[in-house]
Order: C-alpha cells, then sequence, then structure tokens
C-alpha cells in the first residue's frame, strides 16, 4: 500500500456532527478503503469485483452457512456468468476454493483459502496499524458509540439497498 498524507482534512462545514460534515468524512473513507482495495486487487492481479467478492466470503454470517455463488452473485448484484467467472478467477489465484456440500452434492461452498488469508493479512496490515492508531484515541464509551453509529449506518444502508437508491 503506498502512502498518503498522514494529516486529515477537518470535517467540513460550521458543523462538525452535521449530516454535511458526516457525508464528506464517509466520502473520503470510503475513497481511501476504495483506494486500498484497489492496489490489493492490482498487487494480486484481481478486479476490483473479485476483491468484493473475497470480501463477502470473508465477511459472510456463518448463522447464513457458507457462501454459496447465488448469494455471491445476490449480494454483489451479479450475473450468473459475471458470478462463475469471478469466481474462477479466485480459484485459480488461490484465494477461493470450491466446496461441495456433503448433503447436496449440487450445492457449492466458497471458501476462503488459508494462504489467501495470509497474502490478505500481510497486504492489509498497514491499513490494520492506522485502524488501531486511530482506535487507541477514543475511550471505550467513545469507541461503543462509533460502533453503534457504524451499526445503524450499515443497517440502513442495507435497507436503503433491498429498497432501491
Amino acid at each position: 500500500m503506498s502512502g498518503t498524507d498522514s494529516t486529515s482534512p477537518s470535517p467540513p462545514g460550521d458543523d462538525p456532527t452535521g449530516l454535511q460534515s458526516f457525508a464528506v468524512l464517509l466520502r473520503r473513507m470510503n475513497s481511501e478503503f476504495n483506494r486500498i482495495a484497489h492496489e490489493f486487487a492490482q498487487a494480486q492481479g484481481l478486479h476490483l469485483t473479485d476483491v468484493q467478492a473475497l470480501v463477502a466470503v470473508l465477511d459472510a454470517d456463518p448463522a447464513d452457512g457458507p457462501m454459496t455463488p447465488g448469494r455471491l452473485r445476490d449480494q454483489l448484484d451479479l450475473t450468473s456468468g459475471a458470478v462463475t467467472a469471478c469466481v474462477d478467477r479466485l480459484e485459480k489465484a488461490g484465494h477461493i476454493r470450491r466446496v461441495r456440500a456433503p448433503g447436496d452434492r449440487r450445492v457449492v461452498h466458497l471458501h476462503y483459502e488459508q494462504a489467501a488469508r495470509a497474502v490478505a493479512g500481510a497486504f492489509f496490515r498497514p491499513l490494520a496499524r492506522s485502524t488501531e492508531a486511530a482506535r487507541v484515541r477514543f475511550t471505550q464509551d467513545e469507541l461503543m458509540t462509533v460502533t453503534r453509529f457504524l451499526t445503524e449506518l450499515n443497517r440502513e444502508l442495507v435497507l436503503l439497498g433491498r429498497h432501491g437508491l
């Protein structure tokens, strides 16, 4: 990952907790995450969609069971053919493996390979260090508030996605 300026611009406007400030700060953060994801994709010879698929496999809710190509298609809003091409690239690159479900051989589960986890861990270690450096500047109560805000924002974004923008 290439470094960026070590200082971040201040929140915009006169109200640092207002909607406009949140919108600008979230866009800035999203832009940085996208840049990092793009750098990882380039370093691994992958498409950005492939990285999004890896994140979906990695972050799949265990209560929903292992990730399947169908769930991946729905989550990323891709066609069946695009998901197949994506999974083929990821499998060829050694990032995931397809495993047939023992109870129904027609069902395929997607698993993140341990070696790929190590590669991603090494690449994203600076991001983890930066996250930790920012996190330790807050009290436990502040972190609980941030966590609550991010949880609620993610919930709203999921609902927005389900009901259309």
